[in-house]
């Protein structure tokens, strides 16, 4: 095992699913969906004792996964998706 991996017990994950973490009451702020190809993306805006967040969940069909982002870092995250827009948009596509 590598310095950086945990065993799937040490994860809290139980064949291939994360366990359910208990107790932590989250409150929702907003929420939006939007549907790209057979992928739909969820986002919503929670808030916890430790603090807000951004949860952004794929969907792709009926598999879940997600990722965090604290508040504190949502307009850097934001500067990052920008600067990924704009040399997507200025970059030819390749083509086979």
């Amino acid at each position: 095992m590598i310095s950086n991996e945990h065993s799937t017990a040490a994860r809290g994950e139980y064949g291939g699913h994360r366990a359910p973490k208990q107790g932590v009451p989250e409150e929702t702020l907003k929420t939006d969906r939007i549907q790209i190809e057979r992928k739909a993306f969820l986002f919503a805006l929670k808030e916890n004792p430790r603090g807000r967040f951004l949860r952004i969940t794929e969907d792709i069909n009926g598999r879940r996964d997600s990722i965090i982002v604290p508040a504190t870092g949502l307009e850097e995250f934001r500067k990052v998706v920008d600067d990924m827009l704009q040399v997507a948009a200025e970059t030819p596509e390749k083509t086979e």
